[in-house]
């Protein structure tokens, strides 16, 4: 996309009253940006079908100041400015009717990844809600996922910093410009992000924060994933909202319950309670809720393992490997072993989490 169209989406963008639904309506019905712009106000209201008063701000829109100065900023600090029809705007945010018409990405995370979850909760977190966001994130990187969250104090920052330290991506949805960052105090953690994982806006790099600006990046939040996941949040609160605008994008909402007497998980507890959300209490819950099968472990780390098991322990795996599993009685057919022997080394092999028994006295190897 060459800068002149670029130049000229970011204008679309400005305009008053085109928001994302006109924007991706004019987009589609027209060549380029570019051409909008060029148009008379008779062949553009022929053509766009929009009313006099959209066509009259697109012909006297002229602060294309304020867009070259936005352009030589994202140059400069190579940020991707991601318009609705970019091949890298996230699909699953596209889909909803209120998707931002740009948005500014800094980092190297796919945002079209596989698996996409937000992680979210309350600012003033309970030590039980920071086990919970911990012990969740390290669940998570068994099946190759990004996580988002909006970079804020509390449960946000517990899942970023959690990502970070288990090398899983994550991106903050922020409610402000780049050139900024609130709280400043997460200003590492965010340069820190754009090394795994990112930061994204929809705002201008000057935009100032507002409080507005909030509900408005919780909408990014859910609609960029397949499911919401909340640690806590009390009845009211930035989470609630999320939580409501994932459930009306008709993406799942997962919860962790928590005791009935604390106001932390009265939010959570709510949602449970009126089937908005599921309860879960591991990741292993929510790759159910979303049809996630954990990733294999390749042959080369089986065998690497397989190197420390005795002469009796390496017979039985060597006959689980060339068949998905096998009944015990027939390990006395196929294998040397006598009773003794193989009821140790199955009982070794179980505890070393290489086999299970299944029903049925049925041995497998453990996946």
């Amino acid at each position: 996309m060459g800068r002149n169209e670029l130049f000229y989406k970011l204008a679309l963008s400005r305009v008053d009253g085109i928001g994302p639904v006109k924007y991706k309506r004019l987009m589609e019905l027209m060549e380029s940006a570019e051409q909008i712009f060029s148009m008379s106000f008779r062949q553009l209201k022929a053509m766009s079908g929009l009313s006099e008063s959209n066509c009259y701000a697109i012909k006297h829109f002229n602060d294309f100041d304020a867009i070259e100065k936005e352009l030589e900023y994202v140059d400069r600090h190579h940020i991707q400015m991601l318009d609705l029809t970019h091949p890298h705007y996230p699909q699953r945010l596209r889909q909803c009717i209120d998707s931002p018409s740009i948005l500014f990405y800094k980092g190297n995370a796919d945002l079209n990844q596989t698996r996409v979850v937000s992680v979210i909760g309350t600012r003033s977190y309970t030590e039980y809600g920071k086990r919970v966001c911990e012990e969740l994130i390290d669940g998570l990187k068994n099946y190759q996922v990004l996580v988002c969250s909006g970079l804020a104090f509390g449960i946000d920052a517990i899942a970023h910093k959690a990502c970070v330290r288990n090398h899983v991506g994550t991106v903050g949805v922020v409610a402000h410009g780049l050139n900024t960052m609130y709280p400043p105090a997460h200003r590492s953690l965010a340069n820190e992000m754009t090394q795994h994982g990112g930061v994204l806006s929809e705002y201008f790099s000057d935009a100032r924060i507002d409080k507005g600006n909030f509900p408005s990046r919780n909408r990014i939040v859910a609609g960029m994933s397949d499911a919401t996941i909340i640690i806590e949040t009390d009845i009211r609160g930035g989470s609630m909202i999320t939580a409501e605008i994932a459930y009306s994008y008709n993406r799942d909402v997962c919860c962790f319950p928590g005791r009935v007497s604390d106001s932390k998980s009265h939010g959570c507890n709510h949602l449970i309670k009126t089937l908005k959300a599921q309860m879960i209490t591991s990741a292993e819950d929510v790759a159910h809720c979303l049809g996630w099968t954990k990733p294999k472990q390749k042959a080369t780390s089986q065998r690497q393992l397989f190197i420390d098991l005795n002469e009796h322990e390496q017979v039985i795996v060597e006959l689980l490997r060339t068949n998905a599993s096998m009944h015990i009685d027939e390990f006395y057919t196929s294998s040397p072993l006598n009773s003794s022997q193989l009821a140790s080394s199955l009982l070794g092999l179980e505890m070393q989490n290489i086999v299970k028994i299944l029903p049925g006295k049925l041995v497998t190897l453990v996946d």
